[in-house]
């Protein structure tokens, strides 16, 4: 039987991305993270928060500072895509999205 508190049995969840990263690159806190990404602290509390969503260019960054694979950043963080769907919709246009009908 799986421990709930193992990542492997956890849902999606970024904090125990941002605190695995914290602890292999032995950094203190999320500000230290941030500098060491060259991202704003906003950006990390807003993502922690679920109010943003974890963008891939961050992951690269993570990738790159890091040198862990991108799987294992996508691990770590328990997404487990396999497949990833990218919608139309946020491409169209207002004008696109919202035409009056003739």
């Amino acid at each position: 039987m799986t421990d709930p508190q193992t990542p492997e049995a956890s849902s999606y969840d970024p904090n125990r991305l941002f605190d695995a990263l914290i602890d292999r690159m032995h950094l203190k806190n999320d500000a230290q993270l941030c500098r060491e990404l060259n991202v704003e602290p906003p950006l990390v509390s807003k993502i922690r928060h679920r109010r943003l969503p974890m963008g891939g260019s961050l992951l690269i960054r993570m990738h790159e500072v890091s040198g862990l694979t991108i799987a294992e950043l996508r691990h770590l963080m328990g997404d487990r895509r396999q497949k990833y769907r990218i919608s139309a919709a946020p491409y169209k246009s207002k004008s696109q999205q919202t035409r009056p009908s003739a």
